[in-house]
């Protein structure tokens, strides 16, 4: 049976798949090859490997990445790492600490707290950088209603400008015609938010 036959599809939806993979695929190199490849996919965003319970979510953008395609460079990826020899699992005296690790890391509770930290740190890093434009504590408490609507519409935009980034320079920039739909969207987009910062100097 070839390793793509074993890969086995438990959950489709819109944007979200899950599957059950073969234990030769839960082996570290492997692992971390099979997750960092398919993050390398153009409309996927987030990989989560459990190697412990063999099995694998993958997040994307449905609008910008067909399932087969999806399926069709998951089974690519995971030939690439038969024939690198990635399949084996290693047998030397580090073994058990690799283990140990690996458990650690692939734990729920572990696996939360690390997103948690991520999104918190994005955030913090956004928040930052909306500060230089001359957010303060002072307006927020005296114009709540001013100020903290704008505050989160530009987190919402910085949100999908990051989401989308690897889109917009591997896809989006070299076929305009094709994706021109996705286009209009986002110079509507920035058509509002300069408009909303014009409107807020105007009235400042």
């Amino acid at each position: 049976m070839s390793i793509q036959q074993e890969i086995k599809l438990r959950y489709n939806s819109a944007g979200h798949i899950r599957l059950q993979l073969p234990k030769c695929l839960c082996h570290e190199a492997a692992a971390n090859f099979l997750g960092a490849s398919i993050m390398q996919i153009d409309g996927v965003y987030r990989v989560n490997l459990f190697r412990n319970k063999q099995k694998l979510s993958i997040r994307f953008i449905a609008e910008t990445l067909d399932f087969n395609d999806l399926i069709q460079q998951l089974f690519s990826i995971a030939s690439s790492a038969e024939e690198k020899g990635l399949l084996k699992e290693k047998t030397d005296s580090s073994k058990t600490t690799e283990l140990i690790k690996s458990t650690l890391s692939n734990w729920k509770g572990t696996r939360w707290a690390q997103d948690k930290y991520t999104e918190t740190k994005e955030t913090a890093q956004a928040v930052s950088i909306l500060a230089k434009f001359g957010l303060k504590k002072k307006d927020i408490f005296e114009h709540p209603d001013k100020y903290l609507i704008t505050f989160f519409n530009d987190i919402l935009l910085l949100f999908l400008i990051k989401t989308h980034w690897k889109l917009i320079t591997k896809k989006w920039l070299l076929a305009p015609l094709k994706y021109r739909y996705n286009w209009l969207a986002t110079f509507y987009l920035m058509y509002l938010f300069i408009r909303a910062k014009t409107n807020k100097n105007k009235q400042g």
